[in-house]
């Protein structure tokens, strides 16, 4: 699976000496804070972003270099969106979701959801004229790019599930507790919606990455 940004590579941030912890720890609590009431604007980005460049200077962490690597992105326009608020919300409810039992960054778990209800057998892709929705965090890039890709082919993207939705694309980065997880309710219309016979393929990131690339 193609990693564009080097996101996942094996972190040595928080066993360089050079770090502060103390930093990244206050960062789990700005992330939460800043995702506690599920929105995220312009001028919070923005704080964050200047926090991250001012105290994390060394953005080796996967975990960090993804949040920082796809803030930037969606900040160089100088605004949020609310498509990129909604996604930032989701990288920082999942950075803020260390527990006492993995309490460094490099030990959180960012792996293909549980459990999801792909298509089995997996449906060949067809692009031309197909509605895309996306959901979860993409770990080829920010969802721009990756809607990007789709409408070069002649597909459509959508921004919420519907019986005009011919794939939805789940993100390879995720939660396993995914039912309770922002993109969940995506998810579970498109599983209602396949159940009573709408031919809407739920797919996830690694078979599209294939049908784009190989």
């Amino acid at each position: 699976m193609t990693d564009i940004h080097s996101e996942f590579e094996r972190s040595k941030y928080f066993h360089s000496s050079r770090i502060d912890r103390r930093s990244a720890d206050a960062l789990v609590g700005l992330a939460a804070g800043l995702a506690a009431d599920g929105v995220v604007s312009t001028a919070e980005g923005l704080f964050l972003k200047d926090w991250l460049e001012t105290n994390l200077t060394h953005l080796d962490d996967p975990v960090i270099n993804l949040l920082y690597s796809r803030l930037s992105n969606m900040l160089l326009d100088g605004v949020l969106d609310p498509e990129e608020s909604l996604e930032l919300i989701g990288l920082l409810q999942s950075f803020s979701g260390l527990s006492a039992e993995k309490p460094k960054a490099s030990d959180q778990t960012f792996s293909t959801p549980n459990d999801l209800p792909f298509n089995r057998p997996e449906p060949d892709l067809t692009w031309d004229g197909r509605l895309f929705v996306f959901t979860g965090i993409m770990a080829y890039g920010p969802r721009k790019d990756c809607q990007a890709l789709v409408e070069e082919r002649g597909g459509i993207i959508g921004g919420g599930v519907s019986k005009k939705t011919h794939y939805l694309v789940v993100g390879s980065i995720g939660n396993d507790q995914w039912r309770h997880s922002s993109y969940g309710t995506k998810i579970m219309k498109a599983v209602e919606l396949r159940e009573t016979g709408t031919p809407i393929a739920i797919i996830g990131e690694q078979q599209w990455q294939r049908a784009l690339f190989g």
